[in-house]
């Protein structure tokens, strides 16, 4: 009669232990995703920076594009800038093994089409297993340059001159 108490006794432990585990072991996991924020900017002086004279691009396409080590395209995610020139582009899944970058696509500005040379694109990490707790990731700014610098860009650019 003694086994038979400890036999109940064990099986509702068991039951009271194991049954929440079946309950949420069952459930999908969330799903992950990422938004990678950036804006695209417009280079007025021609400087390779923002600088104060420096607009901001509405409409501009952008993407963010993640590839295996190999060069292999994996995913690819469109956005385009609001009046802020600011975009979020929500990318799915972790992409902690791929190289992932936002990049320019096209712009609207037909007197700001030409890519500046090394803001074209920007390097982001897309996964959980970085230190980062926030689902956000912030791409450098995008740029593309103007034909022609403004006027007043000279003066401006002064500012950045070093004097030793």
């Amino acid at each position: 009669m003694a086994s038979c108490k400890i036999s109940v006794a064990f099986s509702v432990v068991l039951v009271i232990c194991f049954l929440p585990a079946s309950v949420f072991g069952g459930r999908a996991a969330p799903a992950v995703r990422f938004t990678v924020q950036g804006r695209v900017f417009c280079d007025t002086c021609r400087a390779g920076f923002e600088t104060p004279a420096t607009t901001y691009i509405e409409g501009a396409k952008v993407k963010v594009e993640c590839r295996e080590k190999t060069g292999v395209k994996t995913c690819s995610y469109d956005g385009v800038t609001d009046s802020s020139g600011t975009f979020n582009i929500v990318v799915a899944d972790e992409h902690e093994h791929e190289i992932c970058e936002a990049m320019l696509v096209s712009s609207p500005d037909v007197g700001c089409k030409a890519e500046v040379p090394g803001r074209e694109k920007s390097r982001i990490f897309l996964s959980h297993n970085n230190g980062i707790s926030s689902d956000i990731r912030f791409a450098n700014s995008l740029g593309y340059q103007k034909d022609t610098p403004l006027a007043f860009c000279s003066e401006l650019m002064k500012i950045y001159s070093q004097d030793d």
